[in-house]
């Protein structure tokens, strides 16, 4: 679905909200507790929710739930998903708020993913995606098995897309989403420290090349083998930075407007000038 597509359906409906108020949780994880981390998250959430009582969407930071401990994932992941459907769908129900549930290590009977899911205001799974490439500098390939499918969901009728940190390296991938519809592009990561300007820097440059948002919550703190830079951003598709925070536990909150997306691509009609039968 282009954004022409994206423009109809909004004049078609009447309209659909077109702000949306969006926090990014930067947090530390405890190596290979999710019990721990479960509740860190929970209580986290509800103090955000209870400071800021107009939010529309939390996002949360890549495997979350067991932080890198990839060697004991397949003591320690969720099984098909169900702790994290059972707690944080129901504290988006009852939040009244939408959660970007980061991303949680999931076992399957077809293997362990790194796989973000999205719950709705009502606590209902509105998006998955696991995340299709894995970045063998940190041994992914070694404990997890790649996803096959695209990370496309909407919030409030905003149409949304969610990859997973390494995902960045790769515009093709990114641009698909973009070109399904995706106006707001959600990244959860757990980044190293060692690469930080890589991680501003190719996050400015998709925000940018696909005139969307961009909101990345990363983590921070250490585990046995890495440092990790946070640095969380929301990017407007203008690639202007709105947020971003340092190395500390904190939380960004930022109102975006989707309606700038629309405006941004009316200016620079990149879409329209593509040549894809060239590339």
């Amino acid at each position: 679905m282009c954004w022409r597509i994206v423009c109809q359906r909004f004049f078609a409906n009447g309209g659909f909200p077109l702000k949306l108020n969006i926090a990014v949780l930067q947090i530390d994880l405890a190596f290979g507790d999710p019990v721990q981390n479960l509740a860190k998250v929970k209580q986290k959430i509800q103090r955000l929710v209870e400071k800021n009582t107009k939010l529309d969407v939390v996002v949360l930071p890549e495997l979350w739930n067991t932080a890198y401990d990839l060697t004991r994932l397949d003591e320690i992941a969720d099984p098909e998903g169900q702790i994290v459907q059972q707690e944080i769908g129901t504290l988006a129900k009852e939040q009244n708020i939408h959660i970007v549930a980061g991303s949680i290590a999931k076992k399957t009977d077809q293997g362990i993913y790194n796989t973000l899911t999205v719950f709705d205001r009502n606590g209902e799974k509105v998006g998955e995606y696991s995340k299709l490439h894995l970045i063998r500098l940190m041994d992914e390939e070694k404990y997890l098995t790649p996803g096959q499918s695209m990370g496309l969901f909407e919030l409030d009728g905003v149409p949304c897309a969610g990859l997973i940190c390494y995902d960045i390296r790769f515009p093709e991938w990114v641009r698909k989403h973009i070109l399904a519809g995706a106006q707001v592009l959600f990244v959860p990561a757990q980044w190293p420290l060692s690469r930080v300007k890589h991680w501003r820097s190719l996050l400015i440059a998709r925000a940018i090349e696909n005139q969307c948002y961009v909101v990345a919550c990363n983590r921070i703190g250490h585990d046995p083998n890495n440092a990790f830079a946070g640095h969380s951003m929301i990017i407007d598709p203008w690639g202007e930075i709105l947020a971003e925070a340092e190395r500390e536990e904190t939380s960004l909150v930022v109102e975006i407007d989707t309606e700038q997306v629309i405006e941004v691509r009316k200016k620079i009609p990149i879409f329209e000038d593509r040549r894809p039968e060239l590339y």
